[in-house]
């Protein structure tokens, strides 16, 4: 069963704690809800947000740091077309977020076109996550996810991460050393009985990778049909970081095991820190092994835990 639609007024007093952003334009149209289109082509809820570098009809665009500043670089008459752009595509609503401003020209066409705007001091990333979260609790039983899947020893493993960090090179180096595709940039996610998640490629991406300068690679031409797999049960998350984030955000060495929630079934994650000269798609391979001695039950940090506390006791 499809969601219904949901209007903008709706979508802002339901976050409005939570993201702490204003109503800057188009107030006029609160009533503004999804293209019922659209609401029904989708495949998830996630597939009716996103960034403003993958424009699609009647979608919420977020505009972060990067998206204001393209819409700003150019001369008057560039700006005007950028933005006349994203305005005829009818988004149900516009999100400015990093506390950006959003331009005038933009502000003044929202206006006309009595396009709801709302501006939120919060990261873009953030913003995405959680309507994301919001919009597919409407699907009950399936979503999208943007990232990498893949089968790496076995496991179902689903790499995400900040955007331009390398998720499709380093799902191409893990091929390369032996393990199986599932989907690149797009994978759904079904939830098949109360414990257990399904990752399958879309039809439209069967086979493909697509990495920067590159473009689309045919894995199982160019590796073979061991290269690739139909589906795959998501067991792990592997979520890719910079410095900055992992350092402000997460634990150096967290006392329990790290967990994502995906639709209502939490999911086993851990964080890798991205930064030239490391070899990631070892760490990749090593979190995978640790994640599967812990399912066997051999736990190395409490292991070690419990090995200082005798040393303690012995140094008494």
């Amino acid at each position: 069963m499809k969601p219904t639609a949901i209007s903008a007024d709706v979508l802002f007093e339901d976050h409005r704690a939570a993201l702490k952003w204003e109503w800057v334009a188009g107030l006029g149209a609160s009533e503004r809800r999804f293209d019922e289109v659209a609401v029904r082509a989708a495949r998830s809820g996630a597939d009716l947000v996103g960034y403003l570098n993958y424009i699609h009809p009647y979608r919420v665009q977020i505009l972060g740091e990067r998206e204001v500043a393209y819409l700003t670089s150019a001369s008057a008459e560039d700006c005007m077309r950028r933005v006349s752009r994203i305005i005829k595509l009818e988004p149900p609503v516009l999100i400015v977020a990093d506390g950006k401003s959003a331009p005038d020209t933009l502000l003044s066409l929202c206006e006309r076109a009595q396009l709801p705007m709302f501006a939120t001091p919060e990261s873009a990333a953030f913003v995405i996550d959680v309507l994301r979260a919001y919009l597919s609790k409407h699907f009950a039983d399936r979503t999208s996810m943007h990232g990498v899947f893949m089968d790496i020893l076995g496991m179902g493993v689903m790499i995400t991460g900040e955007s331009g960090l390398g998720k499709s090179e380093l799902g191409l180096e893990l091929i390369s050393r032996g393990h199986g595709l599932v989907a690149d940039d797009a994978v759904d996610l079904y939830r098949i009985n109360q414990t257990t998640i399904e990752g399958r490629c879309p039809d439209l991406l069967q086979n493909l990778l697509e990495v920067r300068g590159i473009g689309l690679l045919d894995i199982k031409a160019i590796f073979g049909e061991t290269a690739v797999r139909r589906k795959m049960r998501l067991k792990m998350f592997v979520h890719l970081v910079r410095r900055e984030t992992l350092e402000r955000e997460y634990e150096r060495i967290p006392y329990e095991p790290l967990t994502q929630d995906c639709l209502g079934i939490p999911v086993r994650k851990v964080i890798i820190q991205v930064e030239a000269g490391r070899n990631i798609a070892v760490l990749v391979e090593a979190a995978v092994r640790n994640a599967i001695l812990q399912l066997r039950g051999i736990n190395t940090y409490q292991e070690f835990v419990e090995r200082h506390r005798r040393a303690m006791e012995q140094g008494d």
